[in-house]
């Protein structure tokens, strides 16, 4: 089964994050611009949270606040769910299911290098399905 790390390998996209004292309004766009639906949320290096469309819509759009004058920190999910780039997208799965958690920080040494979304884990387990279907194909092909 592929590791986290194939999966960042073969991403795009590259690593977005947004400080805690920017306002939803500012993630918001940010994430609607790189086409995104999380942001890791960063003091210098260090990860403190993240933010995802998820904690817009439940923490600022069904609570009645403003995106333009609620800041990042306010609504920020800051208790982290993270995996390793070692870890298999098995792993992943199981991890998101158990926290009910569509993005997860991936953490080496102590720093954030990506993040993998559901999305994600779902489009490897179905890459590395049609390769066992096909190879199972041929395999009753040629007998």
């Amino acid at each position: 089964m592929k590791s986290v790390k194939d999966i960042l390998r073969n991403k795009v996209s590259g690593i977005f994050t947004i400080v805690p004292n920017a306002t939803v309004l500012t993630a918001i766009e940010l994430m609607a611009e790189k086409n995104i639906g999380s942001l890791l949320v960063m003091e210098g290096d260090k990860l403190v949270g993240i933010i995802t469309e998820r904690d817009y819509s439940r923490k600022v759009i069904l609570a009645g606040k403003s995106s333009s004058n609620t800041l990042v920190k306010e609504i920020m999910t800051q208790k982290l769910v993270v995996i390793q780039p070692g870890s298999t997208i098995e792993e992943c799965m199981v991890l998101m299911i158990e926290n009910s958690v569509r993005y997860l920080p991936v953490i080496e040494e102590g720093k954030a290098i990506g993040v993998i979304s559901i999305g994600n884990v779902v489009n490897s387990i179905i890459s590395e399905q049609n390769i066992v279907i096909n190879n199972l194909q041929q395999y009753i092909m040629q007998g």
